[in-house]
């Protein structure tokens, strides 16, 4: 019997090359008709089924397969997967996959796992960076920029794996050593049936623990320390001022004492430390690094761009771009993070109630409301600040100019996916900073 790899974006790429690299038979699907997937499926001899009725071709075959793996982007309402679970198919995710495939190894590398509604990659990122400091090898995988599957082969002795709830979805038997769930709040409701659904996901993190396993949790969120009591593992928590890992006296500290100072990280924002506390007990508890690793880490690392990420400064004014922040919930640690802000925000919504973003309003000089959601972000603040619409990245620059005050800020964080006006958040967040480099470059001459 085949496997059905429905998706062809990066994951499911790289999950049908992982698959046909194992002589496995494979059955390729995408609802978009492209002749860069055609040329994939047939350098993998793959059968391929494309365009809007893909699902339905996919559906009369379907007890010809023996798994279906979904690519991340394919939402759990989606025909295929509605038609595999009435069939009986197994639908396993990406990570799920490569999770077997590495327990069939025979020596099985040690794991550490991340989710959350935000702060998921960073996470990831430095406690993949703790684990290198400590003298291993590690990889960050998941969610991040290189799935899984891509890496199996390579000779790492550890992961860090980034846990997005499309991934978690689609388990059954992944597990890691020690895993965190940072926090939550709505996400992805065009994606999951309900918020229900989307904490489920999140939950299933620890759902395979086992007693010598370690789940580390936010101290104050109760839902999430219930789930993390409820399971196998062993709970230690994680916060700013109280929990296992917590700030004290100005540093980042442990059960076992002091871990570094927060003068020495390069930024120290509320989330910055809760993430780099919740990757440090991922790290630490499970023995994977050492305190000298983990600090010398942190000491290093620098947040990754589209992040809270400093472009410029003009006429007194500093313009940060935090286009990643693509939910109100993320929006919300740079809209905490500074005095008097001009937001930009917009962009295509998930289905999220963006009135939380004015929740704020003491720090509110404007927004620029643009994109798909224009109008969703402009009630949002109606009454709160003076707000102005936009057309394109480069008036939104400019009407954020004539808002702003010397002192201000003016931040990009929209709330809000980029796929209105762009393919991704990056490209977004580069277009912004091309716009204020342009906005300074012209004031100079």
């Amino acid at each position: 019997m085949s496997t059905l790899v429905f998706g062809l974006a990066v994951a499911g790429k790289s999950t049908a090359r992982f698959l046909a690299g194992r002589g496995e038979s494979l059955v390729l699907a995408d609802d978009r008709v492209s002749a860069e997937n055609a040329a994939f499926a047939e350098s993998l001899g793959a059968e391929l089924f494309e365009g809007p009725d893909a699902a339905m071709m996919c559906a009369r075959r379907i007890g010809d397969f023996a798994m279906l793996v979904p690519a991340p982007g394919v939402p759990e309402s989606h025909p295929i997967i509605s038609s595999a679970q009435r069939a009986g198919v197994e639908v396993v995710s990406e990570i799920e996959l490569a999770y077997r495939f590495e327990q069939r190894s025979g020596a099985p590398r040690p794991i550490v796992a991340i989710t959350g509604t935000d702060g998921k990659t960073t996470t990831t990122l430095m406690a993949a960076a703790m684990l290198s400091a400590s003298g291993r090898k590690a990889a960050a995988v998941g969610n991040t920029e290189t799935p899984w599957v891509e890496v199996l082969d390579e000779a790492h002795d550890c992961f860090a794996v980034e846990c997005s709830s499309f991934r978690l979805r689609f388990t059954t038997q992944f597990r890691a050593e020690a895993a965190t769930w940072l926090n939550l709040a709505p996400d992805h409701l065009d994606w999951h049936a309900d918020i229900n659904a989307y904490r489920a996901s999140k939950a299933r993190i620890w759902a395979a623990a086992r007693s010598a396993d370690v789940a580390v949790a936010p101290i104050g969120d109760e839902l999430i320390e219930q789930s993390a009591r409820s399971t196998a593992a062993r709970t230690v928590t994680f916060g700013l001022t109280r929990g296992d890992y917590r700030v004290e006296t100005g540093a980042l500290v442990g059960p076992t004492g002091r871990i570094v100072d927060v003068g020495a990280l390069a930024r120290s924002l509320p989330h910055d430390l809760t993430n780099a506390l919740a990757a440090s007990a991922l790290v630490l508890e499970t023995n994977l690094g050492t305190v000298e690793g983990v600090a010398a880490a942190l000491t290093r690392y620098r947040h990754a761009p589209h992040r809270i990420q400093l472009v410029g400064e003009l006429d007194g004014v500093t313009y940060y771009n935090d286009s990643k922040a693509t939910s109100p919930h993320a929006a919300q640690a740079a809209l905490t993070s500074f005095d008097r802000i001009v937001l930009i925000a917009g962009g295509k919504n998930k289905g999220l109630d963006l009135s939380s973003m004015a929740s704020q309003p003491q720090r509110m000089r404007g927004v620029v409301a643009t994109g798909y959601s224009a109008e969703l972000i402009a009630a949002a603040f109606e009454g709160v600040c003076r707000v102005v619409r936009a057309e394109s990245m480069e008036d939104a620059v400019a009407a954020a100019r004539r808002l702003a005050e010397p002192g201000d800020v003016v931040l990009l964080s929209p709330g809000c996916t980029s796929y209105d006006w762009y393919s991704n958040y990056a490209e977004r967040g580069d277009d912004f900073a091309r716009c204020v480099r342009q906005l300074m470059k012209g004031s100079n001459e």
